[in-house]
């Protein structure tokens, strides 16, 4: 076996790889210097597709935190214009169901009193510490 032909060999696996392998292929642009809007473009729908197939919850379209060390009054008003899905979104992504009610909850605001309650305890803590 020729050089050649081992090189067309090991090209061949790479190219069989990066097609079935997003990852890899996203990995591969990079190094090879792909233009960032192709390798976010790619990224983008990989992404699109596994959260599709594990049946996500949508990304949260706020940081309750950070709202609320704007104020209470932000956060609060910030979550009023929030729909039920967009606020159970939050409560996921930022793990605020410990106890595993609040995702069963119908009322908009029991959810908003929940977020603000846990984000002002995560936005305060270790404020004893703080001098």
């Amino acid at each position: 076996m020729t050089t050649r032909d081992r090189l067309a060999r090991v090209f061949r696996v790479i190219l069989d790889e990066a097609a079935q392998n997003p990852a890899f292929a996203s990995r591969l642009e990079e190094i090879l210097g792909a233009p960032k809007s192709a390798r976010r473009a790619r990224s983008a729908t990989s992404a699109g597709a596994q959260q599709t197939r594990r049946g996500r919850r949508s990304p949260a379209v706020l940081d309750p935190i950070s709202a609320f060390r704007e104020g209470e009054d932000v956060l609060r008003g910030r979550l009023g214009e929030l729909n039920l899905e967009q606020l159970r979104d939050i409560i996921a992504e930022y793990g605020m169901d410990p106890d595993k009610l609040a995702m069963k909850w119908k009322s908009p605001n029991r959810l908003v009193e929940r977020i603000v309650e846990l984000a002002r305890g995560r936005a305060t803590k270790g404020d004893a510490f703080r001098a």
